[in-house]
């Protein structure tokens, strides 16, 4: 079955974190061409604090109250992913036939390739592009989304040719369980960081950090009080203090030291599997269907 365009372009209906989708493939790609520029809503004095309460056997957060664990309903609403579907497992494919280009030699590090690259070569679509242009900037730009958002590895500047099989059939990629795959990585992130040997941490802060603001409302940012769908673009415009971190990160440690199980917020889900379902993140509409997130208007806490 060949691609149907009618799908391909249909981007209007899902939001991302970075945005609405309907932003421009050179646009957002502009945007991510910093270092870490696509996580730049994270307060990593706040993550930093939370990541040292990370047990990597148990895959949980010790709470002074109880453990904690970011689940894939969490994922689900957090990052409107999908967590259903076929699993991803990245193989290796031609880098020329997808994106009519290959990168050259000093661009690439093992099997990546340095964002610089892309960021040159796909920086904006060429006026009057015929359709086999536009789905090669598509596909560039799918595979920035993925390598700087969902998947980012600790150096913060090169993409993995591994999501090369993914953006073949652009139609199809909704069918796969993108959501499984983000929350093993943030796991596999954290555990690896637990270890005293490793300082920096990778992965999808932004779910990590959504995902706090939305238990422990006590420590979210003032405001943002109106949702929007999926839940963590509620904190796009959040721009950390740009203090100390030192002193920033002792004061977040302490903060957790003092939690209680009231201070937990938006129903228990997430700590000893309790309350899972929409209506721990209290819904105002959810359908049983295939498409369970047919309503984006939340209900606040």
């Amino acid at each position: 079955m060949g691609d149907d365009s009618e799908r391909l372009y249909r981007l209007d209906e899902v939001a991302h974190i970075t945005g609405s989708s309907t932003t421009s493939p050179s646009d957002a790609s502009r945007a991510c061409s910093g270092s870490r520029a696509c996580d730049s809503m994270s307060d990593e004095p706040l993550v930093s604090a939370f990541v040292e309460r990370w047990r990597p056997k148990t895959h949980t957060f010790h709470m002074s109250f109880r453990e904690c664990t970011i689940t894939l309903q969490d994922v689900a609403y957090q990052l409107g992913l999908p967590v259903d579907g076929r699993y991803v497992s990245g193989c290796l494919t031609d880098f020329q036939k997808l994106l009519g280009v290959s990168p050259p030699a000093n661009q690439i590090q093992k099997f990546a390739v340095n964002c610089t690259w892309f960021h040159e070569t796909f920086g904006e679509c060429p006026a009057g592009a015929d359709e086999e242009t536009v789905r090669h900037f598509a596909r560039a730009y799918i595979m920035l989304l993925l390598g700087t958002q969902l998947f980012a590895d600790k150096f913060d500047n090169r993409i993995h040719i591994r999501w090369l099989p993914y953006v073949v059939r652009l139609e199809e990629m909704c069918g796969y369980s993108w959501g499984s795959a983000a929350l093993a990585w943030l796991y596999r992130c954290m555990c690896r960081v637990a270890n005293r040997h490793v300082v920096k941490l990778a992965g999808p802060l932004q779910l990590l950090q959504s995902w706090i603001f939305w238990r422990f409302s006590g420590f979210r940012p003032a405001g943002y009080d109106e949702f929007s769908w999926p839940l963590a673009s509620r904190w796009s415009g959040h721009n950390p203090s740009g203090s100390e971190k030192g002193p920033r990160v002792q004061m977040w440690k302490l903060r957790i030291d003092m939690l209680q199980l009231r201070d937990l917020s938006g129903g228990p889900s997430g700590c000893a599997s309790e309350g899972v379902g929409a209506s721990s993140y209290g819904l105002m509409a959810v359908c049983d269907g295939t498409d369970i997130f047919c309503h984006r208007i939340v209900a606040s806490d």
